[in-house]
């Protein structure tokens, strides 16, 4: 019988950047294979080199960690480059979650690339994936928007940049902003559906889903402590004028029958296609006058 995969062997680690997820609260969540990169790297770089120094402990692990953040970044690649060119083996990881997700490292990535380097991801947590597990809104289509601007000005322009996008919205925020970033969801969003997710993984893990305007007049959310996710369901799209149906209805009869035109154009337009094939047979026998 095989071995479960926590008693296997692991294969020698190969040169090149492995990019390492690491747990986003729970330090349990580290993967076997996570583990037995961060054991066996020549090397660990590190956003801050006190937190992965804990996760490390915490598995018993002894490993030189060094820096690489937003402000190393254009120091330390080159030095990083040349120790992948002599064969070492680097792990890059976060303060939690996965590296790049609105965290450092896509330079060093593109220039490891560039350079022939091999580079690894090794999936494992995530804060936008795991509330868009737990927030009960529409998981088919997302848009993950990174952290909100700290300015009010300029966090509305971020909502009305994607107020269209047919898809469910994450946004990564703080707790202090959190009331006023809600508020500017509500005035661009609207009353859509949302959830606040805090905490993740952790002991106090809170999901509040209800209407923004509910949760931006929620008192609990007016500063609450703690990691927080933001999620808001897709907007409604506004029903189709007769005019544009028609537009619509004329475009697909002059490829189509008025059968298969009232098909294309009910999956466009999200219209019954009985109604729309009756006025579809009304338009080939009686089509509308060109415009001026």
């Amino acid at each position: 019988m095989e071995a479960p995969p926590s008693r296997r062997t692991p294969a020698p680690l190969a040169a090149g950047l492995y990019v390492v997820a690491t747990p986003i609260g729970n330090l349990r969540d580290l993967t076997f294979r996570a583990l037995d990169v961060l054991r066996d790297a020549d090397l660990v770089l590190a956003e801050d080199t006190r937190v992965t120094a804990k996760l490390l402990s915490a598995y018993g692990l002894s490993k030189r960690v060094e820096r690489y953040d937003d402000h190393a970044d254009d120091r330390q690649r080159d030095k990083v480059l040349s120790r992948l060119a002599a064969g070492e083996r680097i792990a890059l990881v976060s303060d939690a979650g996965t590296p790049l997700v609105s965290d450092p490292g896509y330079r060093l990535v593109e220039a490891a690339l560039a350079q022939g380097a091999t580079v690894t991801p090794l999936p494992g947590p995530s804060a936008a994936l795991a509330a868009l597990a737990g927030a009960g809104l529409p998981t088919d289509r997302f848009l993950f928007m990174g952290f909100t601007p700290p300015k009010s000005g300029a966090r509305r322009a971020m909502f009305e940049e994607v107020a269209g996008v047919r898809a469910t919205l994450i946004f990564y925020e703080t707790g202090p902003r959190l009331a006023d970033s809600l508020t500017d969801m509500l005035s661009v969003f609207g009353p859509r559906q949302a959830a606040v997710c805090r905490e993740l993984t952790k002991l106090y893990e809170t999901f509040v889903r209800a209407p923004l305007d509910v949760l931006a007049a929620d008192p609990a959310l007016a500063s609450p402590r703690g990691e927080i996710v933001v999620l808001v369901g897709p907007g409604r799209e506004a029903a189709a004028s007769a005019d544009e149906t028609d537009r619509a209805l004329l475009d697909a009869l002059a490829r189509l029958s008025p059968a298969d035109a009232s098909r294309e154009v009910a999956k466009a337009l999200g219209l019954p296609r009985r109604t729309l094939y009756q006025r579809a047979l009304a338009l080939r026998s009686a089509p509308l006058e060109p415009e001026a």
